[in-house]
Order: structure tokens, then sequence, then C-alpha cells
């Protein structure tokens, strides 16, 4: 084999694996293109998970997002709503489960510190593709304002608020959402399942 055919073989080589390496149209995309002005990952503000790490929503795009607001020492609802998410999760074909994420943003901002959400994980054994968020009071009626979630704190320290259960696609946008507590869950994990089938 000559020199310069050594050189071309080489540089085959070398192109190969740069074109293996080179990240997908989709990966690329996400990265880079600038979100919608419809996409919830416009929100700036900064959330605590109960690793007591900073997130920010815009750390899901690329995933499909099951989230709903809710307050760790409520009752009544909101266990309803995390057990109508669980209930989602569990429909959903196996081999898409894990792909989705599913967040639980809290009202509370002064009891649902990153322990308590902890301690809330916990008692309700909820895996790793469960984050459970809390922020501070402007963030989280940011969050409440463009999702169409009303609360209030009541006399009690309890809070009264919508009961929505919302579904984003990859990019941050509202693709569904479904009210109320312990109704029809077809249509939600339906969204979701078209979302994942999306390229």
């Amino acid at each position: 084999m000559t020199h310069s055919r050594i050189l071309l073989f080489v540089f085959g080589l070398l192109a190969a694996t740069v074109r293996a390496e080179k990240p997908s149209c989709c990966a690329e995309a996400a990265a880079g293109e600038p979100l919608s002005a419809l996409s919830l990952y416009q929100l700036e503000a900064a959330f605590t998970n109960d690793r007591n790490e900073s997130v920010t929503l815009a750390e899901f795009r690329g995933r499909p997002v099951v989230l709903t607001m809710f307050f760790a020492s409520c009752g009544y609802a909101c266990p309803l709503l995390v057990g109508d998410m669980t209930r989602i999760r569990d429909s959903l074909p196996a081999e898409i489960r894990d792909d989705v994420a599913f967040v639980l943003v809290s009202f509370d901002t002064e009891r649902d510190t990153p322990e308590a959400l902890a301690k809330y994980r916990d008692e309700r054994a909820l895996g790793p593709q469960w984050q459970l968020l809390h922020g501070n009071a402007d963030a989280v009626s940011e969050l409440a304002a463009l999702l169409g979630v009303k609360y209030r704190q009541e006399t009690n320290g309890m809070f009264s608020h919508s009961n929505l259960i919302t579904v984003l696609n990859r990019e941050g946008e509202i693709v569904h959402q479904r009210n109320g507590l312990q109704g029809g869950l077809d249509e939600t994990a339906a969204a979701v399942a078209q979302i994942e089938a999306s390229p």
C-alpha cells in the first residue's frame, strides 16, 4: 500500500469515527433550537428537588412530562392526584415507562423542604422517574398561572387548589390536561404514549 493510500485509509477511519460520535439530529435540535412561546420551559425560575439539588423545568426538555401541583401534608386530594399519576405510569407500555418524567411541584413553600419531600417519596415508594420540587412563592405562583392552576392558602395552613394533571411534550408545551380526581385516565395515558411515538 502506498503512502498516499495509507493516509486516505486513516482519514477514512477518522471520518467514520466522527460520524459515529456525532449526536443525532433530534439531540441537536433539543439542545440548540429555541423554545416556542408556548413552552413552559421559558420559565427561568429554579426549584429545589428532594435531594436538595437546584432544578429548572427546562432540564426535562426532550422527555414527555406528567406534572401536577400538590403539597405533602394534603390529606385528601393530593394523595388521589399522585395515585392517578401512578395509575397513568402503570398503564404505559413497559418499554416507554421509564422515559417519562413524573413531576410534583409543591404549593407549600415553607413546610415542603427537601427533607419533607424526601420523606414523602419514601412513604409512597416513588421511583427515580419522579421529581419532587419545592420553589419560592414567585416561582410557584408563576408556574400555577401558566398551568391554569388556582390555589390559595387557608387560615389553617392547608391549601385549596385545582386538581389538574398536565402532560407536556418534549418541548415543554401543554398537549393535554385532565381536571378532577379518580376519573378515566385513558386519554391522559394516550397523550403520553403519542409523544413517545413521535420522532
